[in-house]
């Protein structure tokens, strides 16, 4: 029979699988703070998606905590909106013929508002998301055809 060597009896690091009080609280405080889970889990010693999402279903408290910390994270992130678009101190350049609009900065806040926003739709559209007011007065008639012809 082969003994082990040295090398092989060492366990590889790797990410834990186990719950760990520590780490929820890190992943908790990120997460209010605006970080995506998935940029969370990339880091060394923090678990992954999957693991993170086992926690949530098997720790009441766990859930609890992290619900309430995306909630958190979801209005820091339209807080950060607030402050892209509040921000004016580089929307204009100084040039040979005095200050212009800097057009290509000026884009560049819109795109990262409109991400963050259409971010925040999609996490959490019962406060982000579009609202669709649908009313209709009187009878109504609606015909669904599904696979077939018209």
């Amino acid at each position: 029979m082969k003994q082990p060597t040295k090398k092989t009896a060492q366990r590889r690091p790797g990410r834990p699988s186990t719950y760990s009080s520590k780490i929820a609280a890190e992943i908790c405080r990120r997460l209010a703070a605006g970080e995506p889970l998935a940029k969370i889990c990339r880091v060394p010693n923090i678990p992954t998606k999957r693991t993170v999402s086992n926690w949530v279903n098997a720790k009441p408290d766990f859930a609890r905590e992290f619900r309430d910390a995306r909630e958190e994270g979801f209005d820091a992130l339209a807080w950060e909106c607030l402050t892209i678009a509040d921000d004016t101190s580089r929307d204009t350049i100084e040039t040979e013929r005095g200050p212009r609009p800097d057009s290509e900065w000026i884009a560049r806040s819109k795109v990262r508002i409109e991400t963050r926003l259409k971010l925040l739709a999609k996490w959490d559209p019962k406060r982000y998301g579009e609202k669709l007011d649908l009313e209709v007065k009187g009878d109504a008639v609606i015909r669904v055809v599904i696979g077939g012809d018209a």
